[in-house]
């Protein structure tokens, strides 16, 4: 039995790998022009341990126990045959899968499968010397499989300490193997991401794991309408439309032309600095603890958002809020998404035919919340993270400090490279367990606490644009500074709107000082951003370009709750109940009012919108949607 499972793993190994190169190998242009095979292979096998371990994992555990018996040996035989048929089955399938689609099997191939007389059809129809040579192909590799381990000895028998030791053994190195790293967080797809081509980041996976992985991650693709009520979609489109001063863009429902407030030859760099945590409650300036001077100082003298409001509790909310302009849904956050990965409209996607070129830099590992796929897969040219630090200052549980990363970023805006750069910058210092590096800021009590380590975090911004604003990038970048969300989301309302309440601010490239006390969400802070850069744009964004217009309404989701704010007016979606309206003081007055039936229609339409564009794949740009 033991002996079957090793011809097993061994020939899991090499079935993968062969698979790998030969798609490598069809696809070589493409391989060569991002840095060729290493990438592919040695991140293939971190995955193809993990989906190993996952098959063989059960039977080799019980092998000391059971691997004796001449029955155990042959059901072990046939677990895996059937492990190597979907093996086979997947691998066979992915060329003509990667033909049509340009990536390897995902959630589609699981879709495909509801409608199995439907694609057996087509597949008939126009793929016959396809399916006969997949067919032949999966004959060989099976027949080949049953005569290596489709059966076996039995083990010879085991004293029971020998039994046991054996299984803790076994168990330490299945972990290890589904782990894929001996870092804290286990590998994902996002771990072996390594280009901004995403056909080429999914042949680092393998065909079965990305479908396992795609059937387990969509069941957070909940749909909106089944929790709040439905509509239809053409009047749904409009009501969304009609709110962001949007025509029916057709095929494209939200996409319009966006002309800049002030047009320039050469657009300006755009700076997205998402700052962890820091909620209103510790800023200042908004009326909070005022633990932020260095970032009320900077406050003063640029555009000033009072009233900006977050669309979550999690940083992959606030930052698709800022780099795609995505409102928040029920499902998890579009970083997360599978049907996400590519062609989903953010700045870097917009911006590279115009010359942009885009960098993420983050302090800690870039695959954690699927970030580092996200972003390279749809438009980001370069990644800067942990690992890519020299000499940082200050490691703690999360990554390397703000200082370090603020440092990167001065770093890369010093030296141009002849185009104009989209970066976004992403925090790590202001998270538990409140983590940074000693003597730059004078802690009160503990060290250890939020309020500190909001402190270290505001003096790292303070440190940083004191030499921005010195520099020969100030006048050609413009900033913003942005929370992803509050610290300690929580209350006894559906929702805590004063725990939405953040921090907004543009600075740079000639920007006027001057407070803005509408209210505004994360979701118009991207538009507002290409109108000051100088870009002219068509894009499906339903923020608003406060340049010009808008604001006066916020939108969010806390956990199972909907939250749409209209000046006042809060309307609240629960799941399954009536929607109900209060209006709003701040910080935390919410008085019932009567159902306004159009503002709860309004909030209604921009709660289902965003997961009618994300199912039916029209959150892109024409030309990307093309090429689906």
């Amino acid at each position: 039995m033991r002996l079957q499972i090793l011809i097993f793993v061994a020939a899991s190994f090499a079935l993968l790998t062969l698979s790998r190169c030969i798609l490598a190998a069809w696809q070589w242009r493409r391989v060569r022009m991002a840095g060729g095979l290493r990438p592919i292979l040695t991140g293939g096998l971190r995955i193809d341990a993990v989906l190993i371990a996952m098959l063989a994992g059960f039977p080799a555990l019980l092998s000391p126990w059971l691997g004796h018996l001449p029955a155990a040996v042959t059901v072990t035989g046939w677990w895996l045959m059937l492990c190597w048929l979907l093996l086979i089955l997947l691998e066979v399938s992915t060329p003509q899968f990667i033909y049509e689609y340009d990536t390897r099997p995902n959630r589609l191939y699981i879709e495909y499968l509801k409608n199995p007389q439907e694609v057996s059809g087509m597949l008939w129809k126009g793929y016959k010397t396809v399916i006969f040579g997949g067919l032949l192909i999966i004959a060989l590799f099976m027949w080949a499989g049953s005569q290596l381990f489709g059966h076996g000895p039995a083990d010879p028998p085991m004293a029971w300490w020998l039994r046991a030791l054996s299984t803790v053994a076994i168990g330490a190195i299945l972990v290890a193997m589904i782990r894929g790293t001996w870092g804290h967080r286990p590998v994902n797809p996002s771990s072996v991401a390594y280009c901004g081509d995403s056909m080429l980041n999914t042949l680092a996976l393998n065909s079965l794991y990305s479908v396992i992985h795609a059937a387990y991650s969509m069941k957070n693709e909940r749909s909106a309408a089944d929790v709040y009520g439905d509509m239809p979609a053409d009047e749904m489109h409009a009501i969304v439309n009609g709110c962001a001063g949007i025509h029916d863009g057709g095929d494209i429902p939200s996409l319009h032309t966006q002309t800049p407030a002030t047009p320039r030859e050469r657009p300006l760099n755009i700076v997205l600095i998402i700052e962890e945590s820091l909620g209103a409650q510790f800023v200042g300036n908004l009326g909070g603890a005022s633990l932020t001077p260095c970032l009320d100082k900077l406050a003063a003298a640029s555009w000033n958002f009072t009233r900006a409001y977050a669309t979550g509790t999690r940083s992959v909310r606030g930052l698709e809020a800022v780099v795609a302009g995505f409102p928040p849904t029920i499902s998890d956050a579009s970083l997360r998404l599978s049907g996400a990965q590519s062609n989903f409209f953010t700045l870097a996607q917009l911006l590279k035919p115009r010359g942009y070129r885009s960098r993420f830099i983050y302090g800690g590992e870039a695959h954690f919340d699927n970030m580092k796929s996200f972003f390279l897969g749809n438009g980001f040219d370069e990644l800067y993270e942990r690992s890519s630090f020299t000499n940082p200052a200050f490691v703690g549980t999360w990554g390397a400090s703000d200082e370090d990363m603020f440092n990167q970023l001065d770093k890369l805006l010093r030296n141009p490279i002849g185009q104009p750069t989209l970066t976004l910058a992403f925090s790590v210092s202001n998270h538990t367990p409140w983590e940074y590096p000693a003597g730059r800021i004078e802690p009160r009590g503990n060290p250890a606490t939020n309020e500190n380590s909001v402190r270290y975090a505001d003096w790292a911004i303070g440190r940083f644009f004191e030499k921005a604003q010195q520099s020969a990038y100030w006048q050609d970048t413009v900033f913003l500074v942005v929370a992803d969300h509050d610290a300690r989301v929580g209350g006894a309302s559906l929702v805590p709107l004063r725990h939405f309440h953040i921090p907004a601010l543009i600075a740079g490239a000639g920007i006027q000082a001057h407070n803005d006390d509408r209210l505004i969400s994360q979701i118009d802070l991207a538009p507002t951003l290409l109108s000051i850069a100088g870009v002219q744009s068509e894009h499906p964004m339903i923020g608003r370009d406060l340049t010009r217009s808008g604001g006066n309404r916020a939108l969010m989701q806390y956990n199972d709750n909907y939250g749409y704010l209209r000046g006042d007016q809060l309307v609240v979606l629960e799941p399954h109940r009536p929607p109900t309206q209060y209006i709003y003081r701040a910080p935390e007055t919410y008085t019932p009012v009567p159902l306004n039936p159009e503002l709860a229609k309004e909030a209604l339409a921009h709660v289902l919108w965003p997961t009618w564009m994300y199912k039916h794949q029209r959150y892109t740009l024409p030309q990307l949607r093309q090429s689906r």
